[in-house]
């Protein structure tokens, strides 16, 4: 019984340690703060509303309602407070807070904040200088908050901060940081910098150099910034970088081999971005490398190497370049592939059988090249496969054994190619399928109505330009309907 009570005792002794540790008392002036900063907000908190402001559905603050008086403010959601009281983390994004943010701003006085997200916002103000009183800040996002006007330099007083996310501040104009280096060179322990969709202006070799003292960063990310070329190879300089984003730039310029020694290199993003020259491609042997997306730069030459075994990408995204060559059977060593975009290149030649091993494919995109060949059936079998787009090629035939058993395909397009014989009725039981499309073929077939009508997905279904007859006999005549369809084209 003794024991019983000691045990029960210990067990009481450490939940309450437990309780306070997780639970800490709220100090009255943090509490003050916090119910000072919410009510100089407005926040939608009653019901769902249209706003013309911002053109849509706005649903009810799910933070901000739980801060009332009578409960302690460290039990309020969004708040994070030390073991003694104080406030060090607010999280108030996707509140759709409306204004009243300015520099008398109670939150300039919760000077313990180590982190601070006000991202999803709509304060509709410029952005407030007061931020450089809040000096033991390591995270600040104030991404798409809805911030007027330009980036304030008091920002860069924020020596401690480890990630600073600025990126699509405002929903209406554009704003500038005049001068980069000036702006992050006390930031040097910034690891992730996320400036999309500010105007910067500097050519390549001044933001590369700019971002020289950044010695620990490993995230970048300078989409659509007015950047210019060349694409600088100072920029490697930087050996933890793991994620670079810079689309929308206009580089007009090639890749720097030395990109291929960024052994850290997880993401690298430079679709439209005016590239020329020919794509390096030890990039692509980058044992780290996962997502790769150079699309639409048309003037981007280059060709596929043998891919390594078990390769790490998982999103190869090439198209609108100028890649030529046949697509190597060693594509099937990325096992990981789910994305593959090859759309308005120049490949030609066959679809390799090894496109069997990717079986975590999604999303597949060739159209627009110069492949031939049958259509192997391998395509079909892909249990992941959503959506296959082959138009504007040069395919002859389909493969005679198509099993679809496991097929959750929903877009299927081959339009625009040579291909003759008749259509393999598998297709009937891709149950799934909400897009058809094998317009301006060659198929001489006789289809059974009722095998069509079995998609009963189908949204839209193109067969015209063929040598198709419809048979319209059908077996149960109070099923013939496709419920979904909206578009129907059987001309000629």
């Amino acid at each position: 019984m003794r024991i019983t009570l000691l045990v029960s005792f210990f067990l009481c002794y450490y939940y309450c340690i437990y309780i306070t540790h997780a639970s800490p008392n709220c100090l009255e002036d943090q509490q003050s703060l916090l119910l000072q900063l919410k009510n100089n907000f407005t926040f939608l908190d009653r019901k769902q509303l249209y706003s013309p402001i911002i053109h849509e559905i706005i649903s009810r603050s799910t933070k901000l309602r739980t801060w009332i008086k009578t409960t302690a403010c460290c039990n309020w959601s969004g708040v994070t407070c030390d073991n003694k009281g104080r406030v060090i983390g607010l999280d108030l994004s996707g509140e759709h807070i409306i204004g009243g943010f300015n520099n008398s701003s109670s939150l300039f006085s919760l000077v313990h904040l180590q982190k601070l997200n006000l991202n999803d916002n709509y304060f509709n103000t410029s952005i407030p200088s007061g931020f450089s009183k809040l000096e033991k800040l390591t995270y600040l996002n104030l991404s798409m908050a809805g911030f007027l006007g330009q980036i304030p330099a008091e920002i860069s007083q924020l020596t401690r901060l480890v990630t600073l996310d600025l990126s699509f501040i405002s929903y209406s104009t554009k704003p500038q940081i005049p001068n980069l280096q000036k702006f992050i060179q006390n930031l040097t322990k910034i690891r992730k910098l996320y400036l999309d969709d500010i105007s910067i202006t500097s050519q390549g070799h001044e933001w590369s150099n700019a971002l020289f003292p950044l010695r620990d960063l490993q995230e970048l990310s300078l989409y659509n910034c007015d950047l210019s070329g060349p694409l600088d190879s100072s920029l490697t300089k930087l050996e933890n970088l793991s994620i670079i984003i810079l689309d929308g730039n206009n580089f007009s310029s090639p890749i720097p081999e030395k990109f291929a020694n960024l052994k850290n290199l997880t993401t690298l993003r430079l679709s439209y971005c005016g590239l020329i020259g020919t794509f390096p491609q030890k990039i692509l042997h980058i044992e780290s490398l996962t997502i790769l997306d150079i699309s639409f730069n048309l003037n981007l030459h280059g060709s596929f190497p043998e891919f390594p075994l078990n390769g790490s990408i998982h999103s190869l995204l090439i198209g609108f370049t100028s890649f030529s060559g046949e697509i190597p059977r060693t594509i099937g060593n990325l096992r990981n592939l789910f994305e593959l975009d090859l759309s308005s290149c120049r490949f030609y030649g066959t679809l390799p059988n090894s496109m069997s091993n990717l079986t975590h494919l999604t999303y597949l995109q060739l159209s627009n090249n110069y492949l031939s060949g049958t259509l192997p059936s391998t395509l079909f079998t892909l249990a992941s496969l959503e959506e296959i787009w082959l138009p504007f090629n040069q395919f002859s035939k389909f493969d005679e054994s198509i099993n679809v058993s496991s097929s959750v395909l929903k877009a299927l397009s081959l339009k625009s190619n040579n291909i003759s014989g008749r259509f393999p009725t598998p297709i009937y039981q891709i149950h799934s399928l909400i897009f058809l499309d094998i317009a301006f073929n060659r198929l001489n077939d006789s289809l059974q109505l009722d095998g069509i009508l079995e998609l009963k997905n189908l949204i839209a279904l193109d067969l015209s330009y063929n040598n198709i007859s419809i048979n319209v006999n059908v077996t149960n005549v109070g099923h013939i309907s496709l419920p979904n369809i909206r578009y129907i084209n059987l001309a000629s």
